[in-house]
């Protein structure tokens, strides 16, 4: 079966001017750099590394309007349209939908402790109630519940759930979704630092925060991996950029990463949004290291 989220697909940042309000000249430019410049095959609007959860309403429908309008059906954009509650997963969605996007992406409720059945009985629902391709965000650390296989397999029965961004970071999670679902759905790597065995294994689909910051290097892995299938290459260049990974996952600072990041590489995107605050002097100095070491 021909994957349709196969290639490089980044959640974009959202960029504030000095008085923190978004900057819709910024998020223009950095959109046709993805898009002229480095050829990537998707964009997220509103994603976690977007600063989705301090966005206003406002702010999320034109952050994805203006992505709609400037991507003009170049490549995919899938909107996220998270929230905690069904219905307001669901209103997202309808917003999205008539935005023009091609799909949505929704996490699990980031508050509460929500069961298996909860789980199915919330993305059930919304793929009901929503005309749109849907990818399931499986995000642990965020949400600290666990779309589990299972209940993927029964998830994947709805024509409209079309994909899983699986970030876990449990490697035989990915073949326990392939085992139990099959064709059903694509399962998407959502986790950097396996980004080359996820390839290895089958998955052809990568949706990368460190994108922003190296989309070049991020969709050369790709062409490597996916389009040219030289799993050796592919290695090889994965063991040189993936210090940019191991940063950005283990210090859990992906947003304010990768605005210091296009700070440095002279594509500002502005400071992330309070609470959040620009990483350390160390943190900053290690990634400019990291930028020097893979020649961005």
């Amino acid at each position: 079966m021909e994957k349709k989220y196969k290639g490089l697909f980044v959640v974009i940042c959202t960029p504030f001017d000095q008085a923190g309000s978004l900057d819709e000249n910024a998020l223009r430019k950095h959109i046709r750099y993805l898009l002229d410049e480095c050829g990537v095959d998707g964009l997220i609007p509103c994603g976690s590394t977007g600063e989705f959860a301090y966005l206003s309403p406002s702010e999320r429908t034109r952050v994805i309007e203006i992505t709609v309008d400037e991507v003009n059906h170049k490549c995919q954009v899938i909107a996220g349209a998270a929230a905690c509650s069904t219905q307001e997963v669901i209103q997202n969605a309808q917003s999205a939908k008539q935005l023009g996007v091609d799909g949505v992406m929704v996490v699990s409720p980031y508050y509460g402790g929500i069961s298996q059945n909860e789980l199915y009985v919330h993305f059930a629902t919304i793929a009901q109630s929503v005309d749109l391709p849907i990818v399931l965000y499986n995000n642990t650390s965020t949400t600290h519940s666990d779309i589990l296989p299972e209940t993927v397999a029964r998830l994947a029965e709805f024509n409209n759930i079309v994909a899983i961004k699986e970030s876990t970071g449990i490697m035989q999670r990915v073949m326990e979704l392939m085992t139990k679902c099959g064709d059903k759905i694509e399962i998407l790597c959502g986790c950097d630092t396996l980004a080359f065995e996820m390839f290895a294994v089958g998955v052809e689909g990568w949706i990368a925060a460190p994108a922003n910051v190296a989309p070049k290097q991020c969709q050369k892995l790709v062409d490597l991996a996916v389009v040219q299938k030289d799993m050796s290459q592919a290695r090889e260049y994965y063991l040189k950029i993936r210090p940019l990974f191991d940063l950005f996952e283990g210090s859990g600072q992906y947003v304010q990463l990768a605005k210091a990041g296009m700070e440095m590489l002279g594509r500002p995107m502005g400071k992330p949004r309070k609470p959040l605050l620009p990483p350390s002097g160390e943190l900053q100095a290690s990634l400019k290291q990291i930028l020097k070491d893979i020649e961005i």
